[in-house]
């Protein structure tokens, strides 16, 4: 019996910075639009913003621009339909849902 191996059952640290980021469910469905919109040509590059009200995941037309769009998860909305939103460059908000997949999907994003 190895006496240097520990089990940790409640790890509190992991969970509690966990809540501050986007769930795998959500990165997926995000990361499926990126990869989309990558192969047409449409979006160049992507960067995280993470603070302890809201996660963001930006997206860049260009490298050297700033921000197209921004798909944000908020961690205390004030309304269930402010939770996840999208964003132009200058922090207007596009459009809103309480559900990350229907915000996203069915959208002409060259019109927004």
């Amino acid at each position: 019996m190895n006496k240097n191996l520990k089990l940790v059952i409640n790890n509190v640290f992991a969970e509690k910075n966990y809540k501050y980021f986007f769930e795998k469910n959500e990165l997926k469905i995000i990361l499926d639009l990126y990869a989309k919109m990558v192969s047409e040509g449409s979006w160049k590059d992507y960067g995280l913003n993470i603070s302890s009200k809201q996660v963001g995941f930006s997206v860049f037309k260009n490298s050297t621009e700033n921000a197209t769009y921004k798909i944000c998860k908020n961690f205390k909305p004030i309304n269930k339909n402010l939770k996840y939103l999208i964003t132009d460059s200058k922090g207007k908000i596009l459009k809103n849902s309480s559900e990350l997949k229907n915000l996203l999907t069915n959208i002409n994003w060259k019109k927004l």
